[in-house]
Order: C-alpha cells, then sequence, then structure tokens
C-alpha cells in the first residue's frame, strides 16, 4: 500500500512537470505583447521626461542589479545553469519596479516627469499581471537558479541592510534605455515588426540568444 502511494505521487509530480514543461519552453504568450507595446510606447518619450526635465548630468543611487544591461543578459545565459528566459523574465519586472520607485522616490510632487513616470509603474504592473496570468501557479513555486535567487534576494533586501559597495550611480534616462532595451530582447516576439533603434535591440538579442547556444553546444 505504502508503494503504491508513493508510485502514485511521483506520478503525479512526473505528470505536473510534463505539463508546466511547455510552459517553461515556450515563447512569449500573445496575451503579453498588447501591454508590452502599450509599456514601449510610453517609454518612447523617455527622453523628454528622464533628461530634458532633469539637470545636467544628473544621477540617482541605485542597487548594482539593477543596472540591468542586455550584456547582464548575455553573461547569466552563458553562465547560469538551468536557466530559462521565463527566469530573466521574472527579474526584469522585479529590476524595473525598483527601478521606477527610485526614480519616483528623488521626485517633488510637482516634478513634471512624476506623472509620466507613475504612468509607467502602472503599465508596468499591468504588463506583470498579464504575465502572472499567462503561467500556471507551479512556476511561480519552482526554486530559481542559485545566481538569481542571489540577485533576488539582494534586491528585495531593506535598503538600510545593502552594503554601500553595492550600489551605484546613474542617470535616470540610462535606466529607462536598460528598461526599453532588455524588455525588447526578452520579449523579443512581441517585437519582431518594429523599426529603428528598437528593431536592433530585438536583433541584437536574437544573436545573443544564436552564440549562447553556440557556445553551449
Amino acid at each position: 500500500m505504502v508503494q503504491r502511494s508513493t508510485s502514485v505521487r511521483l506520478l503525479g509530480a512526473l505528470l505536473g512537470l510534463f505539463l508546466l514543461m511547455p510552459v517553461l519552453m515556450a515563447p512569449t504568450p500573445p496575451s503579453m505583447c498588447t501591454p508590452l507595446r502599450t509599456l514601449n510606447e510610453k517609454l518612447s518619450h523617455r527622453r523628454r521626461y528622464m533628461k530634458h526635465n532633469f539637470p545636467v548630468n544628473y544621477t540617482i543611487k541605485v542597487h548594482h542589479e539593477e543596472v540591468f544591461k542586455l550584456s547582464n543578459i548575455r553573461k547569466m545565459k552563458l553562465q547560469v545553469e538551468n536557466l530559462e528566459e521565463n527566469h530573466l523574465q521574472r527579474m526584469w519586472f522585479l529590476v524595473n519596479h525598483g527601478v521606477l520607485k527610485r526614480i519616483i522616490r528623488v521626485m517633488p510632487e510637482r516634478h513634471p516627469s512624476r506623472p509620466y513616470t507613475s504612468e509607467l509603474e502602472r503599465r508596468l504592473q499591468d504588463a506583470e499581471g498579464v504575465f502572472v496570468q499567462s503561467h500556471p501557479p507551479e512556476f511561480f513555486q519552482q526554486e530559481l537558479p542559485v545566481a538569481i535567487q542571489d540577485i533576488w534576494d539582494c534586491l528585495t533586501e531593506e535598503s538600510d541592510r545593502v552594503p554601500e559597495s553595492s550600489w551605484r550611480f546613474a542617470t535616470p534616462k540610462s535606466l529607462l534605455d536598460n528598461f526599453c532595451r532588455t524588455m525588447h530582447c526578452l520579449f523579443s516576439e512581441c517585437f519582431a515588426t518594429t523599426e529603428t533603434h528598437d528593431q536592433l535591440d530585438s536583433s541584437h538579442c536574437r544573436k545573443i540568444k544564436k552564440n549562447v547556444s553556440t557556445a553551449n553546444s
């Protein structure tokens, strides 16, 4: 009886993993594209709101991991074992929620860029809501790769407990540039037909994926 019960549990676990695997391996769900494209349209105005409305060379204090670039994606894909695209997408949401909160925190209530940044935050929340709905609960209960979990823990730690060496300074515009470029990379299916530099960001990410696949083969 005990052996049978154990076999049933094992079969159930294997079935759950089998059902979850297509989700982990699937490209960006089509439902994600509408909120992400809306977010992209808002980000297209970032130069006006994040450069022209701030003093020259103005920087804010952010966590080291919040400076999240295409090069970070490439390094993680090469160095982190068992890394899935969905892991990076989850971290992308966490990173950029933090970035927007830090930008809002330094702006007075009447700052001309505050409503714009608050709207970006709402649009990001909308996209994350669709992301959560597009995945089964089991996906969010999975253990993350150790390297990703370490970054996650750093980003969710109370600010007063973060060592000074983990902080750095960046301009608001450079942070939103990273926000936009990594979005085009990690959700490239939603931006396959976009133009100009946004298309280059998606193309660059496809090149990263190709090079990583070659390096791992």
